[in-house]
């Protein structure tokens, strides 16, 4: 008889499933394609992991009390809007990839080192939710990494085809490109239906 994981176990591993996936998306590409905005706000691979990243830290670091002891990418608290969504010409993929990993372990140090009832204080709560629970803020972050983790699903698939949460994990139909040009070209058509 196997012992079913335990609730923390579970949720660490949802936070990782949407943590490799992210990574995932970065697989192969240029430091150009990783950094190329495919949006109208910008939205781009390499900053969607640096911002997460970002996120780790201040959820499983300063909202427990438990700073970075390396250096982030950037000082937060003097950044302009979107400075997390971006990789400066001086942040080599390598580097932001290196960072995230860096986040997943001190987040997954705080995760072990904590139970799911210890509170901690996230400054930029409103006031009546500004002391979650180790559990929120692991609900929380699990549920912004996977949002994240969807933008980039996107966004690869805009630069350059590739769709899927990644080759272990197909989860899209194995299918040629004839086919994706059919099914695309029905889907337009039940669209062209409507009024714009």
């Amino acid at each position: 008889m196997t012992v079913p994981d335990d609730e923390k176990t579970v949720l660490k591993r949802y936070l990782q499933r949407q943590r490799d996936a992210l990574l995932w998306k970065l697989d192969g590409l240029s430091e150009r394609q990783a950094r190329w905005p495919v949006t109208p706000t910008g939205t781009n691979l390499l900053g969607l992991v640096k911002h997460v990243a970002h996120m780790d830290y201040g959820y499983f670091g300063e909202v427990f009390d438990r700073p970075a002891s390396d250096p982030l990418l950037l000082d937060l608290d003097a950044a302009d809007d979107n400075d997390d969504l971006w990789a400066r010409a001086d942040e080599p993929m390598g580097e932001v990839i290196a960072f995230y990993r860096r986040a997943w372990a001190h987040a997954d140090a705080t995760i072990d080192a904590l139970p799911l009832d210890a509170r901690g204080t996230v400054p930029w709560w409103p006031e009546e939710r500004r002391h979650p629970t180790l559990h929120t803020v692991l609900v929380h972050q699990g549920h912004e990494s996977a949002r994240h983790a969807g933008h980039a699903d996107i966004v690869r698939e805009l630069l350059d085809g590739a769709a899927g949460m990644n080759p272990e994990f197909p989860n899209l139909p194995e299918r040629d490109e004839a086919w994706w040009g059919d099914y695309r070209a029905k889907l337009q058509r039940i669209a062209e239906r409507f009024p714009a």
